[in-house]
């Protein structure tokens, strides 16, 4: 579940069980749960993880802070990088022969750019005859909120970090904005629509959930 707080949208996997009380936890991964009673709506859940939201915010601030940190020290010794989900070493994907981080991270960035582009392009069209759909454009970008938009004028975009998931997640992402080209809300038949393609797409909104956060450069 996708939930707008004032300074980022942020992923929220819900548990439901027999308890009776809502609970909130965040792990240090940045993955977020919100544990809810059975029968809780989405309209209470999103009112409670807003009543939270300045705690949230700060607290994956923070987690991002030390990731920066962690991320330069992966860049100076030549660390390990998500691509499909995989860890690969730098120098596997890229010529990591330079004497500036920026440069790596550029040449890094470049690099997913251009294989989101491959992945995304080459997957797409089955999924499209299947929804029997057709965007107007397709465009990788870089977004800190989203992993794929689909505008009104049937305009898709996919974030370049998706590269980092593995391929079913990124198939669940193009099935997701696909599905969006027939139903632009998040309503009961868009999420039938999605589930007719992929019956088990709640484990991969729940791998973006958890592992998104640690998807970045």
């Amino acid at each position: 579940m996708e939930i707008q707080l004032e300074r980022r949208t942020i992923d929220v996997h819900v548990a439901y069980g027999a308890g009776k009380k809502l609970a909130i936890q965040i792990e240090p991964s940045g993955f977020i749960t919100v544990k809810a009673p059975n029968g809780t709506s989405d309209e209470m859940i999103i009112h409670a993880v807003k009543q939270h939201g300045q705690a949230i915010t700060a607290q994956l601030d923070r987690i991002e802070k030390s990731r920066e940190a962690l991320s330069l020290k992966e860049y100076q010794e030549q660390g390990k990088f998500l691509h499909l989900g995989k860890y690969c070493s730098l120098s596997d994907l890229i010529d990591a022969t330079a004497q500036h981080e920026e440069e790596l991270r550029q040449r890094l960035k470049k690099f997913y750019f251009a294989s989101c582009k491959k992945v995304v392009s080459e997957r797409i069209s089955a999924y499209q005859k299947q929804l029997k759909v057709a965007p107007k454009s397709i465009e990788i970008v870089e977004s800190s909120t989203k992993w794929g938009s689909c505008s009104s004028k049937k305009q898709l975009t996919f974030n370049y970090r998706l590269a980092m998931a593995p391929i079913e997640v990124i198939d669940y992402v193009i099935i997701h904005e696909l599905c969006h080209l027939s139903h632009m809300n998040h309503d009961r038949s868009f999420w039938r629509l999605v589930g007719s393609v992929m019956p088990d797409y709640k484990e991969k909104e729940a791998y973006l959930a958890r592992y998104g956060q640690a998807m970045t450069l």
